[in-house]
């Protein structure tokens, strides 16, 4: 891949430069608690010691700015973005701190339903204006903006395309274009075709990749590195963020994969794997500040041990660790595993099947996994 093929136009983001001929820039995402100033300091140095050029970190509510104040005045190296989750309010309360703010079209539509979506982004353009802040409008598959959705019926691909497009037209109608987007997707053929559809309307946009909820290694690596390897060898990518499930300690790794993928596409590196996706497929959101319980990660790791015997099915099961992806997320999938801090919620597609402690919760899925196999069986 030659930088030349990249036609996007560069932008600053805090001290680091993305897009045009700048070099791809690898990221990661906390994974600790904003309020454990301590950890999430530690963290951000632990992901930038590791050739993270962005760190970002989410915020729920007013009560963690000032914990932010705190681990902003103890990196700074560190290129900070904030990711405003539901809460698009704060974003003047964190603007200080940060040096880009992440929101998802999806969830503006939830806060000040008297105000219209078109005042609200002008409100966030105004925001990292006054601040010298880049934004990253970030639309994901499973929480694209209903009114995409119903003027797209039946056709979740080109409402992400969509979405993500007027989001760009509104940042331009109010003089800002310091922003990058992303369009995520837990199937790597959909990233591929989202990012494809939205570079060929806007080459000059710049585009942070990511397979959301990859998983756990090896199959989330594999799973990324198949989305990323086709769109990096077309020119399409400036940053990019491998979202794995892993404990902690092990966050970093998420950078390492990061820059390895980098590193073989520009040598001409690509791995093969024609039967990927034909069997199960354990979907589960990266550890990250939202997780609500730490034994997350841990089920994700048993759910995938417990279900190797039905490897050779098609059967998709999802493993989410917070309220922000568990609900929508899970709706898709032939299981679902949403995570509280105390009990997990199961279903089968959108069908709640009750709430488990986490050490009950497996015979059940057991249980569950076992009658989607008989009812695909040939014999039946």
């Amino acid at each position: 891949m030659s930088e030349a093929e990249r036609t996007t136009r560069r932008i600053r983001i805090g001290g680091v430069e993305v897009g045009g001929g700048a070099p791809i820039v690898v990221q990661s995402m906390c994974a600790t608690r904003t309020m454990d100033i301590d950890a999430t300091i530690a963290q951000a140095r632990q992901l930038a010691a590791a050739g993270a050029g962005i760190v970002r970190i989410a915020l729920d509510n007013e009560k963690e700015v000032a914990a932010l104040r705190e681990i902003r005045a103890a990196t700074p190296g560190v290129t900070l973005s904030v990711d405003l989750q539901e809460n698009y309010k704060i974003a003047d309360k964190v603007a200080p701190h940060v040096d880009k703010i992440r929101y998802n079209p999806g969830h503006l539509h939830h806060i000040e339903k008297s105000r219209t979506i078109p005042q609200k982004v002008k409100w966030l353009v105004e925001v990292a204006r006054d601040h010298d802040l880049a934004i990253r409008i970030g639309v994901n598959c499973g929480s694209v903006a209903p009114a995409f959705l119903e003027k797209y019926p039946g056709d979740q691909l080109t409402a992400i395309v969509e979405s993500a497009a007027w989001h760009c037209e509104l940042m331009e109608e109010y003089g800002f274009d310091r922003f990058v987007v992303s369009l995520k997707d837990s199937d790597p053929a959909k990233v591929v075709e989202a990012n494809r559809r939205f570079h060929q309307r806007r080459p000059d946009v710049p585009l942070h990749l990511g397979v959301t909820e990859a998983g756990l290694p090896p199959d989330g690596i594999i799973k990324t590195r198949v989305a990323f390897e086709r769109l990096l060898a077309q020119g399409i990518g400036d940053t990019i963020r491998v979202s794995l499930t892993l404990p902690n300690e092990r966050k970093h790794e998420e950078v390492l994969v990061g820059h390895k993928i980098v590193e073989d596409v520009h040598a001409g590196r690509f791995i093969s794997a024609p039967d990927f996706g034909a069997g199960l497929n354990i979907i589960s959101c990266p550890s990250c500040s939202r997780v609500e319980n730490e034994k997350f990660v841990e089920l994700a790791q048993q759910v995938k041990e417990l279900t190797a015997y039905a490897a050779k099915y098609k059967i998709t099961i999802a493993v989410m660790g917070c309220r922000v992806n568990g609900p929508g997320e899970t709706d898709d999938a032939d299981l679902g595993l949403w995570c509280g801090p105390t009990t997990v919620n199961l279903k089968r597609k959108a069908q709640k099947l009750g709430n488990f402690r986490y050490d009950d919760v497996l015979p059940r899925l057991k249980s569950e996994v076992d009658q989607l196999i008989a009812a695909r069986s040939p014999a039946n």
